[in-house]
């Protein structure tokens, strides 16, 4: 009885929050870590998949899926609009399609008795030439803060989180957050890497402690089971 009342938090988005096998560390997403902020009492589904968006993902049945296996007191974390700008198909207009898609995750959710929560896009190593941090999501960010006002769904501004964050470290100091790798210190990437938009083991870890902290913040019932 006390197992099946164990809340799951599902994830799903791209790649920033994926999970990622051995030979592609040290990259790793922030819902590929999430759990090592958490008692056992709560499991991670960790559905996010690179290069999806908010359409993409729904398409290929992805979202299916999760609503095959969600279930009551579960979660649903939802964060797109990395690909959702990709000029092909993958494209959502922010405040049309974009908010369209995102309330079928909602539905899901809620269809389920589970709680959706919206999260808006972790940002990009993104500092100009003077050090100074600029946005690249556009009005993704924007048109996900009106949905959960619109449908009365909490959000975690992970946008805002993770530009205090990278601001605060700085361009030069936000560098081993992301995959910036020299040659031949990782043997799955002996020419090196200068990624800007994917992060290291240790960057992912900072990140699902902004999702934690935004977790505290919401008050949810999980918390409890927060580990730090």
């Amino acid at each position: 009885m006390c197992q099946n009342m164990k809340s799951s938090i599902f994830i799903v988005g791209d790649s920033t929050a994926s999970s990622y096998p051995e030979e592609r560390a040290p990259q790793a997403g922030w819902g590929q870590v999430l759990n090592q902020f958490f008692t056992d009492d709560i499991t991670i589904v960790n559905e996010a998949a690179p290069g999806r968006s908010s359409k993409s993902f729904i398409t290929e049945k992805r979202l299916a899926g999760v609503e095959e296996q969600i279930k009551e007191n579960d979660y649903l974390f939802i964060q797109f609009g990395h690909n959702d700008a990709k000029k092909d198909e993958r494209f959502t207009d922010p405040f049309t399609d974009f908010k369209y898609y995102l309330k079928q995750y909602i539905n899901v959710a809620l269809e389920h008795k589970a709680t959706p929560i919206l999260l808006t896009p972790v940002q990009r190593r993104s500092f100009n030439e003077d050090g100074i941090f600029y946005e690249t999501h556009g009005d993704y960010p924007e048109a996900i803060l009106q949905l959960g006002k619109e449908e009365n769904v909490p959000v975690i501004d992970l946008g805002k989180r993770s530009k205090e964050y990278l601001k605060n470290l700085g361009a030069k100091e936000s560098k081993p957050i992301f995959l910036w790798l020299d040659v031949d210190e990782y043997n799955n990437y002996p020419a090196g890497l200068q990624d800007n938009t994917h992060f290291s083991e240790y960057g992912a870890k900072e990140i699902a402690r902004l999702v934690v902290e935004g977790i505290r913040d919401l008050q949810l019932p999980i918390e409890r089971y927060i580990t730090y």
